[in-house]
Parts: structure tokens; sequence; C-alpha cells
């Protein structure tokens, strides 16, 4: 639906009873943010804080908090964009149909950003924005949904500009009040190209940081685009309204944002951002990062300030993803030969997994099948983009007549397990970039990668029931059975890698006597809780992938190393429990969920949905 504003967002979801109006007094410190996180688990609607201690302003919170209410926004829109996203991808097609692709054509024109002389906005300061802080320990409130606008100093204008969603501090560490805020982003994005640039010519960086306005400008932040396609033109498109923009003092404004922060990035100029509860489920530390100073700050005048929470997945990023997905589900493999399907899985925070179907075509004549067109994919997707930041990329392909689908992820490991052998399909890629909030490898962005190919005919049935070999208590705390062929291994608290390689490999000669009874567990998954880990799918997803360096953390039953390829003749193991260089686990605070206890039982609506 093309929304004039946010507010035309809010007012919609209400009148369709998507949206809670929560007008008792709730505190931007922790408490709104708790009361989001149960909101969003309980499926519930959209929320509108309209009584935020310490600001004048309304907040607004989960909105795409489920796939339905997400594609529910866009329900005008989301099919012509899908079809551009294809033209754009196969522009043959409309070579083939061009009348049946003018609509499009002409939906595109009609998205151009537009320029206006003047604009709606009065002006500010950063402590009059709500200081929205979301877990204990982070290092102040935090922009959650920013769109944040650079231009390239080679290509002044919006046509080459970038928007990104780039996490922003507002409060807190070293941060000067109201003159500083930090910017916390990886060198290779769009704006740190423009910083670059900017820094050889000796020039500051000017930055615009837009929040609110329609929903499709918060959606085109984060949209993997095709080249040539600008986020300002996509956000117009997707919204059913050209992206109105005009420029003050040399910054340019998103005239439907509710609000918009200018300022400039000086060369060399960093201070510690952080720490901050991230979408991995843990606390990104502090490190040095860019700071913005401050030139001016807009507000509208009823603006409305929209934020999320992230957290362990899933959360209300991951309907981000969903629809993502849904418009951009076939570009990636258009872009590589051979990939059908790929999945970066939200439970395991989305960067450390990888999953992928793609077809294997180089061996037709070879009687025993082996992965290699498979490895020539993986190599492909892990030089593409954000994909570049996987730990662990498992692929496969259809064999015979059972199918396989990444979005089936229990279907996909039992399809993978029962081919997979670790004498042959494991590929590593060691000291090299991983994403900068995993803390589980050797330091920040540095880790390593593995290369899971299986493919051929199954070798082993799945087993379900735990062998008599894990009764050992000397070796091991606990043991289940959490899905067929992988068991969850509690072992003693990590210590250091010294001493637990000596453990492995006790374990590892204890386990090789055992090689019959685990010929049908092909994966052990060592741990702090058996139990917890076994509990469901998403726990082992998240416990296995963000708590493992695959070259320090994956050992085996009767390893080997031949020709420098590493495999093993037993099971794989992987080493998931928490090393002492991690980052802390997010917990709420228990003082603060008495107080929003009380909150929820006074709001008739909150309370019908949540007790």
């Amino acid at each position: 639906m093309g929304y004039q504003s946010l507010e035309a967002c809010i007012t919609d979801l209400e009148r369709t009873n998507q949206l809670i109006r929560i007008k008792e007094a709730v505190n931007p410190n922790l408490e709104m943010a708790s009361i989001h996180l149960k909101v969003y688990e309980a499926g519930g609607p959209a929320l509108l804080f309209e009584n935020v201690i310490g600001s004048k302003y309304r907040c607004a919170s989960n909105i795409f908090g489920t796939i339905e209410r997400s594609r529910f926004l866009f329900r005008d829109t989301l099919e012509k964009v899908e079809n551009i996203i294809a033209l754009k991808n196969d522009p043959v097609k409309a070579i083939k149909s061009p009348f049946k692709n003018i609509g499009n054509a002409m939906a595109a024109f009609k998205a151009l950003p537009r320029k206006k002389s003047s604009h709606a906005f009065e002006e500010i300061s950063i402590s009059d924005i709500p200081q929205i802080k979301h877990w204990p320990m982070d290092g102040g409130a935090f922009i959650t949904l920013p769109q944040v606008y650079s231009e390239d100093i080679d290509k002044p204008g919006i046509f080459n500009a970038n928007l990104g969603m780039y996490r922003i501090q507002l409060s807190g560490n070293d941060y000067l009040k109201d003159k500083e805020i930090g910017l916390h982003y990886q060198i290779h994005r769009g704006i740190g190209i423009h910083q670059q640039k900017a820094n050889k010519a000796g020039k500051p960086l000017k930055v615009s940081i837009f929040v609110g306005g329609p929903p499709s400008h918060t959606l085109s932040a984060v949209m993997p685009l095709p080249e040539g396609m600008s986020e300002m033109t996509f956000a117009g498109l997707l919204g059913g309204k050209r992206f109105a923009y005009s420029y003050v003092d040399g910054y340019c404004l998103s005239n439907d944002a509710d609000f918009v922060i200018t300022g400039e990035v000086f060369p060399d100029d960093t201070k510690p951002e952080g720490p901050f509860g991230d979408h991995l489920g843990y606390y990104s530390l502090t490190h040095e990062f860019p700071v913005l100073k401050v030139h001016k700050v807009f507000a509208k005048p009823n603006a409305i300030w929209p934020f999320t929470v992230v957290g362990r997945p899933p959360q209300e990023d991951t309907s981000f993803g969903q629809l993502i997905h849904e418009i951009t589900g076939t570009a990636i493999p258009a872009e590589v030969k051979g990939l059908k399907e790929v999945n970066a899985v939200d439970a395991a925070g989305v960067h450390p997994l990888l999953l992928a179907v793609g077809s294997e075509r180089y061996t037709p004549y070879v009687k025993q099948k082996q992965p290699m067109e498979l490895l020539t994919i993986a190599n492909h997707v892990l030089g593409k983009g954000q994909l570049s930041l996987a730990k662990y990329v498992i692929i496969t392909a259809e064999e015979g007549t059972e199918k396989v689908s990444t979005h089936d992820i229990a279907g996909f490991f039992r399809f993978v397990l029962k081919r997979i052998k670790w004498q042959r399909d494991l590929h590593f890629q060691t000291n090299t970039t991983i994403d900068t909030l995993d803390y589980s490898g050797s330091g920040i962005n540095q880790g390593s990668k593995v290369v899971m190919a299986a493919y051929g005919e199954p070798v082993r049935a799945l087993g379900e029931v735990l062998p008599g070999c894990f009764s050992n208590r000397d070796l091991f705390k606990a043991a289940n059975c959490c899905m067929p062929g992988v068991i969850a291994v509690q072992a003693a608290v990590f210590s250091n890698y010294d001493t637990e390689k000596n453990y492995l490999q006790t374990v590892s000669d204890y386990l090789g006597n055992y090689q019959e009874q685990l010929e049908s567990f092909p994966l052990l998954v060592l741990c702090d809780d058996a139990a917890f880990l076994s509990a469901d799918l998403n726990n082992f997803l998240w416990v296995t992938f963000t708590r493992s360096n695959p070259s320090h953390d994956i050992y085996g039953v009767d390893a080997f190393m031949e020709h420098k390829h590493w495999g093993c003749n037993g099971p794989l193991i992987i080493d998931a429990r928490v090393k002492p260089h991690h980052a802390p686990a997010l917990f709420p605070d228990e003082a603060v969920e008495k107080r929003v206890a009380a909150i929820i039982r006074n709001n008739k609506a909150l309370n019908d949905l949540l007790n």
C-alpha cells in the first residue's frame, strides 16, 4: 500500500486490528524493549508507545513482526516489485514480452526520486529523541532501524548514493552529548567505500540518517538490490510513492522521514562503540568505530520514532529476511550458475550457516559419484557480498527421486547426513574473514570456514536411539539424540585449546572402539547443556553454529591428514561449548521484568495477549 507516512501506516494497522496502543508511561531504558520482545514472541501486533518517559515523541515497534503483516504493508506493490527484480535478473523476458512488461517499466519510471525545494521539519537535539536501551549491558541508546545515507564524492547526487542500515549509538561511552554519535559499519559496505574516497581526498564525509517515514524506506535500506537500482528508487517502487528529498546545508533530507540526523565523519576519527545486544544472540563488544560529528537534527512536528529489538533469532528482523527472500529469491541463483537454492539460516544467526542446493553435472560417467561442481558453486557463493561471511556452507544436489530443500532445514540435514563422507567431503579455509559480530573466531573479523559438500547415494541410515558408549561419565556428563544422526554430548566447561585438544583426543580414541555403534550417527556436537541443545531444532542450530570456529573446533573420530586434506573415518565432532573469548549471551534484567509485568497487567490488550 502506498503509505504517505509512518503515521498513515500506524493508522492502517490499527484500523485492521493489527496494533496495540500503550498509553501507560514506559521507560525507554529496557522496559520498551522487554515489552516488544514478549509481544513478538507471542506473534502479536504492532505497538505504539504513546507515553515515553523522557521524550515527547511516540515510538512504534513490531511493525514488521510477522511475515503476514510485512506482506500486508506492501500488498498493492509487492507483485510488481518482484516482477521488476526478475526482469533485472533476466532482461530477455522484457524483450520477449514487451507489452506484458510495459507496466513494470512505467512503475519503475514513476518510482524515480523527486527533489523538492522545501521541507516541513523542525530542528531538535539528539537528547530529544527517545533514548531506547535494549539490553542490560548495552553501551547506551541505539537506533535500530536507521536509514543511513551517504554520497560518493566523485559522483555526487542521489542516484549514486548509498542507503544502508548500519548501527547507530546515540549516547553513552565517550560520545559528547548532542554533538557526537557512533556509526558501526564494515569498511566494505557502501558507506565504507564512500568514507574511503572522502578520506583519500582529505575531506569529511557528509552523512544523513533518516528514521521513520513509510515502511518501504526502512525495508529499502536492507535490500540487496541488483546492480544499477538505487535504494531510493526501490523505496518509491515498493511504497508506490516517489522518494521525496531536499538539501539543507549540503545534506540530503528525506522529506517523508519522521527524523533526520545530519553530520560529518572525519578521517581517522573513531571512538569506542558498543557493547550492543546483537542478532547472533550475544553482545557485540566495544570496538573503535567512526564518529559522526552532529550538524543538525530534524523532526516532524508529530513524529513517531520506530524501533526494533535484535537478539537471539528469530526476531522482527527475521520477517525482513523472509520478505527480502520472497522479493529477490531468484537473484543469487541467477548470478551463480548451477545454484538452485541458498538459505542463510536465521536460527543460526544468518551468517554462520548457509545451506545450498546446486547441480552436479561434472561426473556423469564416474561410477562413484562425488561433489565436484558443488565445490565450484560453493566457492562462488562465498564470493558473493554478505554470503562471504558464512562460516559453514553445507551444499548438496538432488539425487534420484528424493527431493531436498534448504527451507526444510530438518529434512536438509537428514538428506546430507545420509550421504556425507567425512573422509572426502570437508573443505576448509583458514585464517580468513568472518562476520564482525561473530566472536567464535580468533579475533575481530578473523576466523575460518568449512564447506561440507555431499552428493551421491545414501551411505548410511540415521540412528535415533542413543548408543550405550555415551554412558561413560568419566568423559561425558550427559548425551541426547537431538535429531536423526546427531548426538548432543555434554562435557565439562571449556578451559583452553591446549587442554581441550588432549580431552578431544581421549574422546576420539575412546569412541574409536565403538565405530559399529556409531555408524548411524555421523555428527556429534560437544556442548555445555545437552538437554538445551536437543530441546528443539532452533537450539541445535544456534548453539552448534554460533559457538564454533571450524578450524579450531572441528575434530573427528579416527582423524587423518593426507596431502593436506583433513578428514575422519568415524563421526565428526563439533565443539560448540562456550569458550573464554566468546561474547556473553543476552539475558533480560530481572528487576525490569517485574516492572514490565505490572505495565502489562494494567494494559488490557497486552494482558489479554500475554497472560
